[in-house]
């Protein structure tokens, strides 16, 4: 009783520390200090810096961020290891994801359970999962706690145990979860839409991997991978809280020190050039759907593009937002939907870029046109200056909230590193957006936003929308949502 009681206890205290934490104001002690000074036109001009963290490397590889933050007694961790998906063995897609998973069910000195139970013990949080092109790990501890949270964190990243059992369970598991998510069209278009895209790149696989690739992953594989990816010198350590930088570096030195380095991975392939021009369409028939899920749109940017902070400028007006164009022609206006977007989805060789929403299966036809109007109407009359002004006041807004909580700071300064950007990134985000001008505008728009190049995949009942996507392509490519996998034919 004594011990739920204390678990009970640190729990509550955890949760008391975290709301707070989401609470402060980024102007707090140690936080990114957001600082606002003179008026023009009723308006507020901002600036937003963030602190100053320590970068050091360790002899084995490891490269370290430490950045105090004492405004609470919580240290945050963040872990990047630099392969994701993308360093999947062909026909073995979900690999990365299953191995960050398997972390914490076992290490050499404490099974699933006990890891389990040690972590909830001192209030503790431990997460992993794959991207695609890295995996990221997270912990966070109190600082009375801090040794204790260190040796799970270290525990879970340099002796993963792998059971048989943990990874038989995982495995059924993740099989399970990925029929039973093609229930739901909207939890699987993302695959559909990156495999069709992106065709031969690593980009096409699928996070999580596929009924098939999951069916041949055993556990000498996943050992395999560790091996291979799970290097000192492959993995970034962010640090943010309530430490001495010069302490942390030692207590993380003794942690990480003797990790073994090796021969890093090869680097990420670059994606290939689109295959194809022109309009492309994949229609995955889902017979008892009522709904028609959609994504249309083509590659998109790199996280380091020059123009990124113009771009997300424009696709706020686009389809950044609730009044954005998209969203307000589909959901507002027509009742077509509840809801419609855009996104640019950034990574280091190119990400995609889509509209994304869905309709009823009746409405499927005069909700594609609309998007396409929209994308029409916007490329040839552009914005306007009180949108640029609008988009402009909402971002600067809405930025400062992401910056708030010492997660949010560890997760961008990991991430910082791992695109080869530094702090200032964020110290001129605000001036880069101030100083966009309307022909910025206008470029943005000619140069990424395509029109006559366009892919569409389509997530529905094929025998009411079939006939009706026919006008989009030249030629429609059809599966079914029953088949395994999420490209365009089975492996």
């Amino acid at each position: 009783m004594k011990f739920l009681a204390k678990v009970r206890a640190l729990r509550y205290a955890r949760t008391i520390a975290a709301v707070a934490a989401a609470s402060v104001c980024v102007a707090a002690s140690g936080a990114p200090a957001f600082s606002q000074s003179g008026m023009a036109n009723g308006m507020t001009t901002s600036t937003l810096k963030l602190p100053q963290y320590r970068k050091t490397k360790l002899p084995n590889g490891l490269t370290l961020l430490l950045m105090e933050r004492h405004n609470l007694p919580l240290v945050t961790f963040q872990v990047i290891v630099k392969s994701g998906s993308t360093s999947d063995p062909a026909g073995q897609e979900g690999m990365a994801s299953v191995t960050a998973a398997l972390l914490r069910r076992g290490t050499k000195t404490r099974s699933a359970d006990q890891f389990s139970q040690d972590l909830d013990f001192i209030g503790g949080s431990y997460g992993a999962s794959a991207a695609s092109e890295y995996t990221d790990a997270s912990a966070e501890f109190m600082k009375k706690d801090l040794d204790k949270g260190l040796d799970l964190l270290s525990q879970a990243l340099l002796a993963p145990a792998f059971p048989d059992e943990e990874v038989t369970k995982l495995l059924r598991q993740r099989t399970d979860a990925l029929k039973a998510a093609k229930d739901q069209a909207a939890g699987v278009i993302g695959a559909y839409y990156s495999a069709f895209l992106f065709g031969n790149s690593p980009y096409a696989r699928p996070t999580t991997g596929d009924e098939q690739s999951l069916a041949r992953i055993h556990r000498e594989d996943i050992a395999k991978f560790y091996e291979t990816f799970y290097k000192p010198g492959n993995t970034i350590l962010a640090a943010v809280g309530d430490f001495e930088s010069a302490q942390m570096e030692k207590e993380l030195s003794a942690k990480f020190g003797a990790w073994a380095g090796g021969s890093l991975p090869s680097a990420l392939a670059a994606k290939p050039a689109a295959a194809t021009t022109g309009h492309r369409f994949l229609l995955v028939d889902k017979p008892d759907s009522t709904q028609s899920y959609f994504r249309i749109g083509y590659m998109g940017i790199e996280r380091t593009n020059p123009d990124r902070v113009y771009i997300q400028v424009v696709n706020t007006l686009f389809g950044g937002r609730f009044t954005s164009l998209i969203n307000s022609a589909l959901r507002i206006n027509s009742g077509l939907t509840y809801g419609a977007n855009s996104t640019f989805d950034q990574r280091k060789n190119g990400g995609a870029f889509f509209i994304n929403s869905y309709t009823r299966n009746a409405t499927t036809e005069q909700a594609l046109d609309m998007s396409l109007d929209v994308l029409k109407k916007f490329k040839e009359q552009g914005i306007t200056a009180e949108q640029l002004a609008s988009a402009k006041a909402y971002i600067k807004g809405q930025y400062p909230r992401n910056l708030e909580t010492s997660d949010q700071v560890a997760s961008l300064i990991a991430q910082l590193e791992f695109y080869g950007l530094d702090r200032r990134d964020v110290d001129d985000y605000f001036a880069k957006i101030d100083a966009m001008t309307m022909a910025d505008a206008r470029r943005v728009i000619d140069k990424y936003y395509p029109l006559d190049n366009l892919v569409f995949v389509v997530v529905g009942k094929a025998s009411e929308i079939g006939p009706v996507v026919k006008k989009y392509a030249p030629q429609i490519e059809t599966r079914s949502i029953s088949d395994p996998g999420f490209g365009p034919a089975s492996r």
